[in-house]
């Protein structure tokens, strides 16, 4: 593995760039936090007004500092606004692995094919060029729209983690899915990249 915690990645495409999160994103994001708290209803860390945006930062850039975690603020070039985050975190140098998740966009902003082409940027840098072999993805088992688009990326379903995390209302069951590295080079690459195309069109 080659991941360097110390340096500033961006990744970017035609419709998505990715650059490190820092805490003066706030101002960026604090419209969503304020407006549309819904986003976090499945969230073991919700960001819903803005105290809780300061920490939901602060926890990911310690994250960061640690050495576990990557976290991304999301601009989308289309609008040219700021309209979510997201990170790679548990990172795992002694295993290769890494999980991607504590994903979010505005309201506005889910169904437009943002999230597959941050996806693929995400994807295609963790099994190219930092060559993790694993990417492992969790939701809140209840969370219906968020696992069908961890399948419709190309994720396979592993398993139920039973009441494994306590969020502010209750105890969840985690779903946990994953794509390994030949996975992505046999077909989820290319599976991917056809389904951006149908937004282009």
């Amino acid at each position: 593995m080659n991941f360097n915690f110390d340096t500033d990645y961006t990744l970017e495409n035609e419709v998505a760039l990715l650059r490190p999160l820092t805490m003066e994103d706030m101002e960026h994001l604090s419209v969503y936090s304020i407006y549309e708290p819904q986003i976090w209803d499945y969230s073991i860390t919700p960001a819903n007004g803005l105290e809780n945006l300061k920490k939901y930062i602060k926890l990911a850039l310690q994250g960061r500092a640690s050495k576990t975690a990557y976290p991304f603020i999301v601009f989308d070039k289309r609008v040219q606004k700021y309209v979510g985050s997201t990170r790679f975190y548990d990172i795992q140098e002694a295993h290769n692995t890494t999980q991607l998740g504590f994903t979010w966009y505005g309201n506005e902003f889910q169904g437009t094919g943002l999230n597959k082409n941050c996806k693929y940027l995400l994807l295609e840098f963790a099994f190219e060029k930092i060559g993790w072999e694993r990417v492992e993805f969790r939701a809140d088992a209840a969370n219906q729209r968020s696992i069908a688009a961890m399948k419709s990326i190309g994720c396979t379903v592993e398993g139920i983690l039973r009441s494994n995390y306590k969020n502010p209302t209750r105890r969840r069951d985690s779903i946990v899915l994953s794509i390994l590295q030949d996975e992505w080079f046999a077909n989820v690459k290319k599976d991917l990249a056809e389904k951006l195309l149908r937004y282009e069109s």
